[in-house]
């Protein structure tokens, strides 16, 4: 396990930098909008520098999931000195590349990224916004094995625990910056 810690003052400056809206994008959801922690330079530069910190040493290059995972794999990227892959939607990257397709709730969607941005047995940290059901995580991980690499970890700005996601990715180390 992973086991990721971040400093209770840093844990409850993130806290107030997640704006909750109720009832969007429709009645009885409660989103959880992370602009205001990327518009904080300092607290978000403090969240970067403090995953950096806790995968130093343990990966080779980090794997944003589009699109809001691109925000917060970059910087971690520049930090930790390694390349960073982009997991895109279906369509988005000219060939070749490889796809994967996975179920969504109603219906189904494609993830595909360049496989010769992976080095075979290179260690991928995977990183997005959200950690809802685990569909585009899995998905992901299943595009970095295909490439040659290993998804040795995700690392999530939110997980939703009701939605059972961490369950769908038993197995992976899943690491939660903050759990609701």
């Amino acid at each position: 396990m992973s086991e990721l810690h971040i400093p209770q003052e840093l844990a409850e400056r993130i806290a107030n930098n997640i704006r909750e809206i109720p009832d969007f994008p429709e009645p009885d959801v409660l989103f959880r909008d992370v602009t205001p922690l990327i518009a904080n330079g300092e607290v978000f530069a403090d969240l970067i520098r403090t995953l950096a910190d806790h995968y130093r040493g343990k990966v080779d290059a980090v794997a944003g999931l589009e699109s809001r995972g691109f925000i917060f794999a970059a910087p971690l990227a520049v930090e930790l000195g390694v390349g960073m892959v982009t997991v895109r939607k279906a369509g988005r990257l000219p060939g070749p590349v490889v796809g994967v397709d996975y179920d969504l709730e109603y219906g189904s969607a494609r993830m595909e990224l360049h496989p010769f941005t992976v080095e075979e047995g290179q260690r991928i940290l995977v990183v997005d916004d959200v950690l809802a059901t685990g569909g585009t995580a899995r998905a992901s991980f299943e595009l970095i094995e295909q490439a040659g690499g290993i998804p040795a970890y995700l690392c999530v700005l939110i997980e939703l625990a009701d939605l059972g996601g961490r369950a769908a990715l038993s197995g992976y180390n899943v690491d939660a910056v903050c759990t609701y």
